[in-house]
């Protein structure tokens, strides 16, 4: 067998494998483990795919922060589940015919990895070959998410800062700023809060040289504000919520996840008033690809921003909740 249909057999096989553990378990804290499991594959898969930004990116979200905020769930909810997994017929029913319809719609699109496919004939190549020569970056997927698809990756960020006011909206309901800390089995381990003091400073690090490396290589500011994030939340969990806000200031985090969106927006705005599109980086040096890159380094500083602020904004906003259940 070809090694390479070995491998993908292999993390496929392992993918179905942790999907069903989560479906079956009744043991959350199995399922958030499971959950970051699955991530870490589906990176690994992805890294077989080639598609390393995608791969950085999972890792980062599934296997990282993900399961650390799900913990942090887990402290108001409790670990196991209280009522049966009782599977519906009729809600089985509706994801079978939904399954069906998908499938029925992939009959039309081209095979995987076709040579013939539209992608491969007009989007792909013109980004593959002028890429370089209009944006001057080697890592093609930066240009495409960072300045041809400007308007899309500005979406996605404004969705993440709208979604992160809907969370706290929900959470803080009531007035909860100012309540004594609920005291957390982590403080207590000595080991735990010495290995995060090691631990904590280089993936801060690690974080801002994917922020600034992600022209040249697999990274940018989703991954960089994701793990920047991951970082200080571990240092929340390790020496309590208030610590963390002593160090960090919560008002101060609030302010910084608009001003991303606010950075990215006025770096379109500096295009526009130069003359330009909206977003047409070119505008802002002389010469086109010095601005393009002035422009994606701008955007990418808000996205990162941004995503690590929201997330920190979210771990907040549960860890608060738990201190309110906990007097309650």
């Amino acid at each position: 067998m070809n090694i390479d249909l070995a491998i993908d057999l292999t993390l496929l096989g392992l993918l179905v494998a942790t999907a069903l553990g989560v479906a079956r378990t009744s043991d959350l804290f199995a399922a958030v483990m499971l959950t970051g499991i699955y991530g870490l594959l589906s990176a690994s898969f992805f890294v077989v795919l080639d598609a390393v930004d995608v791969a950085f990116t999972e890792a980062a979200v599934g296997a990282g922060i993900a399961p650390l905020l799900m913990f942090t769930t887990l402290a108001m909810t409790g670990r196991f589940q209280h009522s049966p997994n009782v599977v519906s017929s009729a809600n089985l029913a509706v994801v079978a015919s939904m399954g069906l319809l998908l499938i029925l719609a992939s009959l039309d699109m081209p095979a995987f990895g076709s040579p013939d496919a539209p992608a491969h004939l007009y989007v792909a190549p013109r980004y593959l070959t002028q890429s370089m020569a209009e944006i001057g970056i080697p890592n093609a997927v930066t240009s495409v998410l960072a300045s041809y698809r400007g308007y899309d990756t500005l979406g996605e960020v404004v969705v993440i800062f709208t979604a992160g006011i809907g969370v706290m909206a929900i959470l803080y309901s009531a007035d909860i700023e100012g309540q004594p800390e609920r005291p957390a089995s982590m403080h207590q381990h000595r080991v735990l809060r010495i290995v995060g003091k090691i631990l904590i400073p280089p993936i801060l690090i690690f974080a801002l040289y994917v922020q600034f490396h992600g022209e040249y290589g697999p990274g940018g500011g989703f991954q960089a504000g994701v793990i920047f994030a991951a970082a200080l939340i571990l240092y929340s969990m390790l020496f309590g919520v208030q610590t963390a806000k002593t160090v960090i200031r919560y008002s101060a985090v609030r302010l910084l996840a608009a001003l991303g969106v606010l950075l990215y927006g006025t770096t379109g705005l500096l295009s526009l008033f130069a003359g330009r599109n909206f977003l047409d980086y070119d505008a802002l040096a002389d010469d086109p690809v010095a601005g393009q890159h002035a422009g994606i380094l701008f955007i990418e500083l808000g996205v990162g921003i941004t995503v690590a602020s929201v997330m920190l904004l979210l771990y907040f906003a549960f860890a608060d909740r738990q201190r309110l259940g906990g007097e309650e």
